[in-house]
């Protein structure tokens, strides 16, 4: 499995940040594109891409791997 990637504020816009990298692998002008980015690297790792807001809070977050939890139904 690889790195989560991370959807974070960016002085350009929102950047895409692999877990435990100190820069971003792409930035985006965008909230919307960057998480478009993230889920593609995501998908193609088999990771999870997690969302933060304005603020850096955690939003959201979308597994693309073999997710040990997933949902019922």
């Amino acid at each position: 499995m690889g790195k989560n990637q991370h959807v974070m504020p960016h002085a350009e816009g929102w950047a895409v940040t692999g877990e435990g990298n100190s820069r971003a692998t792409r930035v985006a002008k965008t909230q919307k594109e960057a998480i478009d980015i993230a889920r593609r690297i995501a998908t193609n790792q088999k990771s999870e891409v997690v969302v933060h807001d304005e603020k850096g809070k955690i939003r959201q977050k979308d597994s693309h791997g073999n997710d040990p939890f997933p949902p019922r139904g």
